[in-house]
């Protein structure tokens, strides 16, 4: 079984079709439910974040399980198979492990190395794992790639062109304000994780006061608390008053998560009839799919910044090097975790085999006893002892070798060779892999 990715993300389509196969948490309990339907799929985890859908499985047959996976997606985005295909990218096994550890390192988001792509895997794991719908092999590389991802956003500087798209798109928003943000007035859409990312860089900025908006008024009433106590003046809203809101407003950060636009154009337009004066209104849209109608940036004075402006923006991309340094953690990481899970896979042989020689041996001691039954237990013990001694001997070179070479690319052939020159039986090797065997050691297995 090896590891299939399906995914689509900004490399590879525009916002309105990612805004398609945007998905809530239970959208994308649904779609991991429905692809284990499936007797091709063994596991499934679906990360999704603002630019990307992606569902990594455990499949038996490679285009079976392409095939499960990009029906299952295909009918919970309303669009055509052949539509979908035409702005998907597949990986499989090696190439599925690059792509991961890539993307939680940072490498390949809008803003690359942001650190934001680190929580979200976090969180698109630790709820594949409370559903029960991963087992060891997405578990290991899930884990690695997190492990990964802190590696490299600690040893290189790969995300000093900004710590997130908030970072960029504020960068951007203060350019299309007299005097940036000093003193301005802020208006945040959503009380979420991202929402109080904002807020903490707004504070930063030298904004003079924040207006949260939210569906939900304790959450908004939190985050405007937690502002208050950074030293700047915060009130919360529900969402039925952005109109009122805006009213008021220099800049607004939005990602609320929602499946459609929360701030109409009639929205922006009433809340710009109520304003003073004509100052600008920059308007950043970090919703996926958006929060801001599309009309509203044909409004007089509004400047919105979404999704497509950031990925154009040269700050959102780190520097050469620093990204260099990233893609040789990287590719470091991948090899030694290929090795790694590589040489896991003929454990089970060697285990089997060892098993096969200690069931021969025992057999040929009760053969003795039944031959000699007049020996006495000291000399039975000896040549027991003997007999062992010797074909742990005979058996270490093999066991030892057979193991370095499947950590390299092909070694799997090796494994299939030892069970074919001992004539091991299949279902002893699978009953190894399911932990039905005792693992047989010897001295000469110790590490030196």
């Amino acid at each position: 079984m090896s590891v299939l990715l399906f995914g689509v993300s900004h490399r590879s389509a525009p916002v309105s079709v990612l805004e398609q196969l945007s998905t809530d948490e239970s959208d994308q309990a649904k779609i991991i439910d429905e692809v284990l339907q499936s007797s091709l799929v063994t596991e499934a985890m679906v990360l999704s974040t603002c630019n990307r859908v992606e569902v990594y499985a455990v499949v038996e047959a490679f285009h079976g399980g392409l095939s499960v996976i990009g029906q299952v997606l295909s009918e919970h985005s309303g669009m055509g198979l052949g539509d979908l295909t035409k702005y998907a990218y597949v990986r499989y096994a090696e190439a599925a492990v690059e792509h991961l550890f890539a993307v939680t390192s940072g490498l390949d988001s809008v803003v690359m190395g942001e650190q934001q792509v680190l929580g979200q895997v976090r969180r698109a794991y630790a709820s594949a794992e409370a559903n029960h719908t991963v087992g060891r092999t997405l578990h290991e590389l899930a884990q690695r790639a997190l492990s990964v991802g802190k590696r490299v956003h600690t040893e290189t500087g790969i995300d000093s062109a900004g710590a997130s798209v908030v970072s960029v798109s504020l960068d951007m928003a203060q350019k299309r304000l007299d005097q940036g943000l000093v003193g301005k007035t802020a208006v945040v859409v959503g009380a979420g994780a991202m929402g109080a990312l904002a807020a903490k860089h707004l504070v930063r900025a030298g904004v003079e006061r924040v207006e949260v908006v939210n569906r939900s008024l304790p959450r908004a009433v939190r985050l405007a608390e937690n502002i208050t106590e950074l030293g700047v003046d915060a009130h919360a809203h529900l969402l039925d008053d952005i109109s009122a809101v805006l009213a008021t407003a220099d800049v607004v950060v939005s990602s609320t998560g929602a499946v459609r636009p929360v701030m109409s154009l009639a929205d922006v337009h009433h809340g710009l009839a109520a304003r003073d004066g004509d100052r600008p209104l920059v308007m950043c849209d970090l919703g996926m799919p958006r929060d801001i109608d599309l009309a509203v940036a044909g409004l007089p004075g509004v400047h919105v910044i979404d999704m497509d402006r950031i990925q154009r923006e040269p700050a959102a991309r780190a520097a050469t090097s620093d990204a260099d340094a990233a893609r040789a953690i990287v590719a470091a990481e991948v090899a030694n975790y290929l090795t790694g899970q590589r040489m896991a896979e003929v454990t089970p042989t060697v285990t089997a085999l060892r098993q096969r020689a200690a069931d021969v041996v025992e057999a040929e001691l009760l053969r003795l006893d039944n031959r000699l039954p007049g020996l006495d237990s000291t000399h039975r013990d000896e040549v027991a002892r003997t007999v062992r001694r010797v074909v742990d001997k005979l058996l270490h070179a093999p066991t030892v070798r057979v193991k370095q070479l499947a950590g390299a690319p092909g070694g799997d052939s090796y494994a299939e060779a030892l069970r074919e020159l001992f004539e091991l039986d299949p279902q002893a090797v699978d009953a190894v892999s399911g932990g039905e065997l005792p693992l047989i050691t010897t001295d000469n297995d110790k590490p030196e």
